[in-house]
């Protein structure tokens, strides 16, 4: 099964995305975007708000609760350059901890510019609510294509107000256009509660305060998982066959609780909210597997072939689940910290998911493989529906409901 997955060709993934269909801002109303749904095999138009009245009876909705953080930093020189150092993860440490961090920490960061940051620090004056700081960048070693930076601060603020006050909300780079003020409330979900992301769950954006509270009334249970979405997710496949591409590796968030609720809602209805809800969901799956046969695991790493190669045996995933709190109890914690790099394309047998809210994805992406999973060549029909019924595509665009 791997070698046919892996030879799956990414032409086949591909549809025409015309320029103009890109939506590069969101409408006034989050809930005011298009839905379409596929529910088995029938296609048909509503608006975000009416999620409520097509969901199945008994449904959990999971969200990812992650917050974009301000990533993008631009230090001036004296020379007029200007060198970008976009944040992607922290060096070394944990997302929570490096935010909580008071005078220094050292991240993995893109450089914009490089060339024009010969030696030296970068460092610029910036303003908070608690007055004017100066934060410096020392550039260290290469990582691949990104760089070791080391970043010290002053005015006793958290990390995560520096980047707060001196960063700038990074937008896709298919929206063509740089971050406005509003972006830093509109490219973000209403439930954004831990910070470590470069890129929204943009499923999310679509729900509002009252739509969420409707939902609960209707008896639609929720619940929220993490997941800090990378750069990697705008990483297109650029080559012939998927098993030639990898996969970026994004942490991943849990607590006892998460699962506990998770389990306890067994053989109902499990709807992501966002393909990276999809990727904790069934990650944490393959973790239990992985527990059954190795039970002292130190940590939860996820690689990208792991579930074209693992054995469930038809576990179920409450008792996959099941295994994860058994070694937490173990372990002695009540949160998972843990990792996943994995790949969801066609072949895959969803083991959690039984349906997903999502927006419109890029040709030739591994979201679409991921959609593609899960509807099988359906996507077709419903992109075609898209592209001629004024749908409006991929990150501030409009929706998808897909029950299979």
């Amino acid at each position: 099964m791997l070698d046919e997955l892996k030879s799956l060709r990414i032409e086949d993934y591909d549809y025409p995305l015309p320029d103009e269909r890109i939506a590069r801002y969101p409408l006034a109303e989050r809930d005011h975007s298009k839905l379409l749904c596929l529910k088995g095999e029938t296609i048909s138009e509503h608006h975000f708000h009416d999620l409520p009245d097509l969901l199945p009876k008994e449904t959990m909705l999971v969200f990812n609760d992650t917050r974009v953080i301000h990533a993008r930093l631009f230090f001036h020189k004296e020379t007029g350059a200007v060198i970008e150092v976009f944040c992607l993860e922290p060096h070394g440490m944990a997302v929570s901890e490096a935010f909580e961090q008071r005078e220094r920490c050292t991240w993995t960061c893109f450089i914009g510019n490089n060339k024009k940051w010969k030696e030296g620090v970068l460092s610029g004056k910036w303003q908070s609510e608690g007055g004017e700081f100066m934060l410096s960048a020392t550039r260290r070693e290469a990582v691949g294509n990104a760089w070791v930076v080391e970043f010290s601060w002053t005015g006793g603020m958290s990390f995560a107000e520096v980047i707060e006050a001196a960063g700038v909300i990074p937008l896709p780079p298919y929206l063509k256009r740089e971050a406005e003020a509003s972006d830093s409330v509109r490219y973000q979900t209403v439930y954004a509660h831990h910070e470590g992301s470069v890129a929204a769950p943009t499923a999310g954006l679509h729900f509002t305060p009252e739509l969420l509270e409707k939902l609960r009334r209707g008896g639609v249970e929720t619940e929220y998982v993490t997941l800090h979405v990378g750069a990697g997710t705008f990483k297109p496949v650029n080559t012939p066959t998927i098993g030639e591409h990898e996969m970026h590796v994004e942490p991943v968030h849990v607590t006892a609780d998460n699962l506990h609720r998770l389990v306890g809602h067994k053989g109902l209805s499990i709807v992501a909210v966002g393909t990276t809800s999809v990727r904790t969901l069934e990650s944490l799956y393959w973790f239990g597997v992985q527990l059954q046969e190795q039970p002292d695991l130190p940590m939860m790493h996820i690689n990208q072939w792991d579930p074209y190669t693992l054995d469930a045996q038809g576990m179920d995933y409450a008792d996959a689940y099941g295994n994860i709190l058994h070694w937490m109890e173990r372990h002695d914690i009540d949160r998972l910290d843990g990792e996943t790099q994995l790949m969801i394309a066609p072949g895959y047998r969803y083991r959690v998911v039984k349906g997903l809210v999502t927006n419109f994805h890029q040709p030739k992406s591994t979201l679409l493989l991921l959609v593609s999973a899960l509807i099988g060549d359906r996507w077709h029909d419903c992109y075609r529906y898209a592209l001629d019924h004024g749908f409006r595509f991929l990150s501030y665009g409009d929706s998808c409901l897909f029950l299979p």
